[in-house]
């Protein structure tokens, strides 16, 4: 028999229709439920869209941006500090690394918030002098947001520098010592050689620790913070549809993070040109 005349019939794979009948069945029958439930989704738009709601929302990115940004450069200082030839800028970076990846976020964020219980002023004084830059009472300067700031940006700075320093020892060295051999000074081989290859190393574990922040703002409610959560709560403590409010944020974080991800979609695609 010739070879054209062989039919080239593929494998039937069962397990896969037996798997997709299973998801299927399974979802249809979470559908029925769903329809079933004691919700009243025709509310829903309303608490989505509610003055509360919103404000918990601009909160929550506000919030999330700004420990993100602030943890991305203490990051970086760390990293070059974990880097450092001087062992004294070395074993600090690994305490401090060691100390906040080691606490919860959530206690992290309790200490700050009563941090008044063990200092009342947070003062800066003027050396050599009796004035002061800054002599408040520790609650004006330690708010609601300003300790979820610190819990949530100080624990994730730890996190950080360890991305950093694994994305500059992604970095071949000889492709430094090329750099200094061609002339180039420390900060140019830094900008045009080592960050380009070591952002497509720390772009993707960044975003996905900033998609970890968005959601971690929910922390901040324990303390009053006005995100998302704590604007649900708020919310159905009026009127108590609890599961209509929650399905109403939930509905804000899988819109953001949403967002999120098609940022980081567009950054690694900018960092991996070039790469195959």
């Amino acid at each position: 028999m010739a070879s054209e005349d062989l039919q080239v019939v593929p494998i039937r794979h069962w397990g896969r229709w037996v798997v997709g009948a299973l998801i299927l069945g399974l979802l249809a029958l979470l559908g029925i439920a769903l329809a079933d439930a004691q919700i009243l989704y025709e509310d829903v738009p309303g608490f989505f869209t509610h003055e509360i709601m919103l404000g918990g929302l601009v909160n929550t990115v506000i919030l999330a941006v700004c420990a993100q940004a602030g943890a991305i450069v203490l990051g970086v200082v760390l990293a070059l500090l974990r880097r450092s030839p001087n062992p004294v800028a070395r074993w600090f970076a690994w305490g401090y690394i060691w100390l906040f990846r080691g606490l919860p976020v959530l206690l992290q964020i309790l200490l700050w918030f009563n941090l008044a219980l063990v200092f009342k002023f947070i003062s800066i004084p003027v050396p050599f002098t009796d004035a002061f830059v800054l002599h408040e009472p520790t609650n004006v300067i330690i708010t609601a947001f300003v300790a979820a700031l610190l819990g949530l940006g100080l624990n994730e700075s730890a996190y950080m520098a360890e991305i950093v320093r694994a994305g500059l020892n992604s970095v071949d060295p000889g492709q430094i010592e090329a750099a200094k051999a061609i002339g180039m000074t420390p900060g140019k081989t830094f900008r045009r050689v080592v960050l380009p290859q070591a952002m497509r190393v720390i772009i993707p574990p960044t975003g996905n620790n900033f998609i970890n922040m968005l959601k971690g703002t929910s922390m901040a409610s324990v303390i009053g913070f006005l995100e998302l959560i704590h604007a649900a709560n708020r919310i159905s403590s009026g009127n108590l549809e609890i599961m209509e409010t929650l399905i109403a944020a939930a509905l804000w974080y899988l819109i953001v993070v949403s967002v999120a991800n098609v940022g980081q979609y567009y950054l690694e695609r900018a960092y991996g040109k070039g790469v195959r």
